[in-house]
């Protein structure tokens, strides 16, 4: 017999994938990138085995562990500290890599340099609000394709500058700027993708199969 055609998933499977996708974000299971990439495969997923295989390492089920019973509990994962400021006077910092953003940062560069890039950061909410001030210097916000982002503020003698690619994607965070500068710039941008969305464990099979 054939094998049974895989089942079709409907709007609400992938509203459903979409929120569990959220709420492992919001956890700290997920970055901002990550997110987003996931979301527009949920979103655009045929098959519930798509959706099974977007949040299979993300979902803990409705059951609890049954190892919670019968083995010790070992050190939990420490949480990753909120940041909320970034300043910088006369010289440079960053947050790059994993971190969490708290709800609201307030990031500062005087005469200096502040680097904010969200592609990899855990966020406290489904949204974060940053709050950029340049007097002399300049500040510059990383965002993955995807996210939805919102700019306002006034800069005098300086510049604030918006590059960001891409429609925001059903249930994508929300990165909110908040621009000030005198004599300085704000610039929230884009990078380009340097790799494709396929895993790198897909690639090496299609390599080696190549082979």
């Amino acid at each position: 017999m054939p094998d049974s055609p895989a089942m079709r998933a409907s709007d609400a499977d992938r509203e459903r994938a979409a929120t569990l996708l959220r709420d492992s974000a919001a956890d700290g299971r997920l970055t901002v990138e990550e997110l987003t990439d996931r979301l527009e495969l949920a979103w655009s997923a045929k098959t519930l085995d798509q959706l099974t295989e977007l949040t299979a390492d993300v979902d803990r089920g409705d059951t609890p562990q049954p190892l919670a019973a019968t083995a010790p509990a070992g050190p939990a994962t420490p949480r990753l500290k909120a940041t909320s400021w970034l300043v910088a006077v006369m010289g440079g910092t960053s947050r790059k890599g994993r971190w969490r953003a708290d709800r609201q940062v307030r990031a500062i560069a005087v005469m200096g340099g502040c680097d904010i890039d969200l592609r990899n950061a855990e966020l406290e909410g489904g949204e974060v609000t940053i709050t950029a001030i340049a007097v002399m210097g300049g500040i510059d916000i990383c965002v993955p394709e995807g996210v939805a982002v919102e700019v306002g503020g006034f800069v005098l003698m300086g510049g604030k500058d918006t590059k960001v690619d891409g429609v925001p994607r059903p249930g994508a965070p929300l990165v909110r700027v908040r621009a000030f500068g005198l004599m300085g710039g704000v610039s929230v941008h884009t990078p380009k993708r340097r790799r494709s969305r396929e895993p790198d464990e897909e690639r090496a099979r299609r390599h080696t199969l190549g082979h």
